[in-house]
Order: C-alpha cells, then sequence, then structure tokens
C-alpha cells in the first residue's frame, strides 16, 4: 500500500499532463554570434527579442539584450567563456534578469547576479527579485519624516539625512568620501538598518579592504556588500548599482529600512559610454550617450520611504560621483545633482588644511533631511549653523591683518572653536545624544572661554557624561540647558 501511494503523486501529475496536451506547431528562434570582442557580442537572428532580454550562448556564456539594429542585435556579456566565438548559437532565455534576495544574502559578497565571491556556497534564497523594476508610484510613497544618523557631526547636525532621502557625496579623489559612506554604514549597528554596499570598477585591493573594515567593525553582519570589480566584464558593472538597489528594494517592500552605497557613480557613467560607443551609439556630451541621465534617474529614483499601508519601509541612496579639480559643474555631477535630494562637497583646500571631514558647509546641502530631523537638534543646529557661516565670511578679513571689533573678534574666536569641535577622525561615530550635549553646550556659551586646543578633552568629557545616561533627546537638553544657566560648564 505504501508503494502504491508513493507512486500515486506522480501517476496523476503525467495523466493531468496527458490531459492538458494539444498537438500544435511549436515554433523556438535561434540566432547566431556574427563578432564579439571587448564584452560586446553581435548576434544575427531572435526577431522576437526585446531590449533587456537574456540570451543563453550554446557554449554556456550569458549576455543581455542590450541594442537592436535592423540587421543585428548588440548584446553585452554577463558570463563568458573561452569557447564563445562567431557561430556560437544563440537562443532567448525565458527567464528575465534577476538575483537572490532576502536575508539570507546578509553578510555576503555576491556579483551583480548574485552568484557568491566570497567562497561561501550559493545563496539559499527561494525568493528572485528583478534587477531592472519601475520605481514606487507617487502615492505608494510617504515624507521623508525619519532621521538616518550618520555618526558623523557636521552631517547630523549641519547637512541631516533623512530615511528615503538621495543624499550625493560629491568631491575629488582621495577627500575620503569612500570613508563618509563606510561610517555610515558602520553607525548603522542597533538602528535596523540594513545596508548595501556596492563597489563598481574598483581595484581588488580596495574591495578587500573595504570587505575587511566591515568585518573588523561589526558591520558586515547585517551588511551586503555587491562587487563588479575592475576586471569584470563592462556588462557586470553596468547592472552592479541596479543589482544593488534590487536587493535593498526587497527589504523595503517588507517594511524594514535599508541603505544603499553606490561607489560609484562616476565610473559607472564611464562604463555606460564604453558600452554605448562599442555598439555605435551616437555620441553626446563628454562621448556621453544622450541617455545616461535618465539611467542614473531610473536607478535613484527607487530610493523612498513607503507609505504606512504598504509597511512603512525605506531605502536610502548614498551615490557617490567624483569630480576634477572641484569642477562640481561637470557633466555628470550636475546631472546627479539634479536628480538627488542634496549634496554633501569634499573640499581639497580644507582637506589640506587638516579639517576632517573635509566638508564645504556653504556648497553642502540637504533639501528635505531638515524634515526628519528631531526638534531638539534642529532648534541647536539652526542657530549653530548661522553662526559657523558668519564666521567663514569674517575669517577673510583676518588674513588682511585688519583691526576688528570685538563683537567680531568673539565671533571668529567662536567659529574657530567651532570648527575644532567638526573635526573628526574615522570610525569614531559620535552618537546623537552626545551631539545635542555639544550643541547645546556651544550654544548657551560653555565653550567660549576655551582655545581650539583644549576643546577635544571638553568633548571627551561630554561623551562620558552622555554615554549611558538613558535619557531622550527632549531630556539631555534639559540636563544641559540647566548646566549652562548654572556657568559650571562640562566639570
Amino acid at each position: 500500500m505504501d508503494e502504491r501511494a508513493d507512486y500515486a503523486g506522480p501517476l496523476a501529475r503525467q495523466t493531468e499532463w496527458i490531459d492538458r496536451y494539444r498537438p500544435q506547431v511549436r515554433i523556438s528562434e535561434q540566432g547566431c554570434v556574427v563578432s564579439v570582442g571587448d564584452g560586446i557580442a553581435w548576434v544575427s537572428g531572435l526577431p522576437s527579442a526585446a531590449i533587456d532580454d537574456v540570451l543563453a550562448f550554446a557554449d554556456g556564456s550569458l549576455g543581455l539584450v542590450f541594442d537592436l539594429n535592423v540587421e543585428l542585435i548588440g548584446a553585452i556579456l554577463l558570463q563568458s567563456t573561452d569557447g564563445l566565438t562567431a557561430g556560437t548559437a544563440v537562443t532567448l532565455s525565458p527567464n528575465p534578469l534577476s538575483l537572490p534576495v532576502g536575508d539570507d544574502l546578509l553578510g555576503r559578497v555576491i556579483d551583480p547576479l548574485g552568484n557568491p565571491l566570497d567562497g561561501g556556497p550559493p545563496p539559499d534564497s527561494n525568493r528572485r527579485r528583478r534587477l531592472e523594476t519601475a520605481s514606487p508610484a507617487i502615492i505608494e510613497r510617504d515624507f521623508v519624516h525619519q532621521p538616518l544618523y550618520t555618526g558623523i557631526k557636521v552631517i547630523d547636525t549641519l547637512i541631516p539625512i533623512g530615511r528615503g532621502q538621495r543624499q550625493l557625496l560629491i568631491g575629488d579623489e582621495g577627500l575620503g568620501r569612500s570613508s563618509l559612506a563606510l561610517d555610515t554604514v558602520i553607525n548603522q549597528r542597533g538602528q535596523q538598518t540594513l545596508c548595501v554596499y556596492v563597489l563598481i570598477g574598483q581595484k581588488r585591493s580596495t574591495v578587500v579592504d573595504t570587505i575587511a573594515l566591515l568585518r573588523d567593525n561589526g558591520a558586515l553582519e547585517y551588511s551586503t556588500v555587491v562587487v563588479a570589480e575592475a576586471s569584470a566584464l563592462p556588462g557586470l558593472q553596468h547592472l552592479a548599482p541596479f543589482a544593488g538597489c534590487a536587493l535593498a528594494e526587497c527589504w523595503m517592500r517588507s517594511g524594514r529600512h535599508a541603505l544603499v552605497v553606490y561607489d560609484d557613480l562616476s565610473t559607472h557613467a564611464k562604463t555606460y559610454r564604453e558600452l554605448s560607443l562599442l555598439l555605435r551609439r551616437p555620441p553626446g556630451r563628454e562621448a556621453y550617450p544622450g541617455d545616461i541621465f535618465s539611467v542614473h534617474a531610473r536607478l535613484l529614483e527607487r530610493a523612498t520611504c513607503l507609505d504606512a499601508h504598504l509597511g512603512g519601509g525605506s531605502l536610502t541612496a548614498l551615490p557617490i560621483v567624483e569630480t576634477r579639480l572641484g569642477e562640481i559643474a561637470a557633466y555628470i555631477p550636475t546631472n546627479l545633482i539634479s536628480i538627488t535630494d542634496g549634496q554633501i562637497y569634499l573640499d581639497a583646500e580644507l582637506f589640506s588644511a587638516g579639517f576632517r571631514p573635509a566638508i564645504d558647509i556653504g556648497k553642502s546641502v540637504s533639501r528635505i533631511g531638515g524634515r526628519a530631523q528631531h526638534p531638539r537638534i534642529k532648534q541647536e543646529a539652526g542657530r549653530m549653523k548661522l553662526d559657523y557661516l558668519q564666521f567663514l565670511e569674517l575669517e577673510l578679513f583676518t588674513r588682511f591683518g585688519a583691526r576688528l571689533e570685538a563683537e567680531m573678534e568673539k565671533s571668529i574666536r567662536r567659529g574657530r572653536v567651532l570648527r575644532e569641535i567638526l573635526k573628526q577622525e574615522r570610525l569614531a561615530p559620535v552618537t546623537i545624544e552626545c551631539e545635542l550635549a555639544w550643541m547645546v553646550a556651544f550654544n548657551d556659551g560653555l565653550f567660549d572661554a576655551l582655545t581650539p586646543s583644549e576643546v577635544p578633552q571638553r568633548l571627551q568629557q561630554l561623551a562620558r557624561q552622555t554615554q549611558g545616561s538613558g535619557l531622550t533627546l527632549d531630556d539631555e537638553r534639559e540636563r544641559w540647558t540647566g548646566m549652562a544657566r548654572q556657568g559650571s560648564g562640562a566639570e
């Protein structure tokens, strides 16, 4: 009886398949590779092929339809073997381009197709998500209303970021753009935010250092690293940010908070330009194709904060872009500035002067982050930012040796102290309670008697006094305001 029961299921399925079977003419298409090289394959045949269809080559290679001409199909290669040559047969794959998603990807290093790069087994996930999807509709979105704390004093106070925001990190090479992004990822420990770090066209040494830094600081357990290094096929480098976005979108759609870093989109734009020129598309400004703006727009528009009836999840994007000699008005930087909700600009002169992080407050802006800022932080930061901007203007007069009024000298002293307060080393995150403490202390004059060299020690005292206090931000503000009234300083 048991053996009959074992065979009952398969027999029933076979009978059901036979009942549904209808004899008919079935047509399958098969194309042929005309030429291949530089990560591009030209294919003839396959008249029903469409953009973004997946091509399966007879040698085991994989491609993606990227361009359609009258007679030929231009495909970018995603996987390539030595046996891929002219004459290789090509068929259309029935499956769209997708990758595995879910919590099984946490702590893993993968390529844009979901293949493991960390030596571990393939991700054990039954869920898959397409790399290219439409951004959420307007009625599905909510206003940015929750802060995303980076642990960086300048950003959290003067250039705040909210969950669901797209904040651009812009500056020359070597000024600390990636360091800011890594510090932000590391600071999400215990903040219920899952992170995706996308490395596009980076050297292998940079990839190894990034992964080691995340692992050593305990950030890899809630993060996934998507890697398309410099030696990878151009097609994989192009798809890397879309793969990272699809992975983060899965968590957003499940009602959770996600953060994705694109490091960097300048390299991604160059890769897209390379593929477009190889496919003989007409070049535009700086030889970039005319649709480079829409490529980045449809990627970054997927970052948002969902409405409560959809779970209230969020996807925050931190794209990184490189400038040359501080030229912020270049083609790709201006495109991304117009797409994002603000930018954090790193200045080479500030970096050379020893101000780290070298963020230029005057050129940096967060257009919607202030809505998500805590009211107490926003109140104190507003007063402080005005003082700092006035100090930057007044400091110019000191270079000419001009005699200043007493009130102007006081403003300059306060500005220099504030500049010293805003300095911060890498991997040294500051809690939001400690940030509120020093803002209240500064605004109420508790730092006026200090010299810039005495500021670090006083900040350490503040950090010890606020650590583990268990107070809310409202309680912390009342506590430090009371100290200011008593004139007790941070003793």
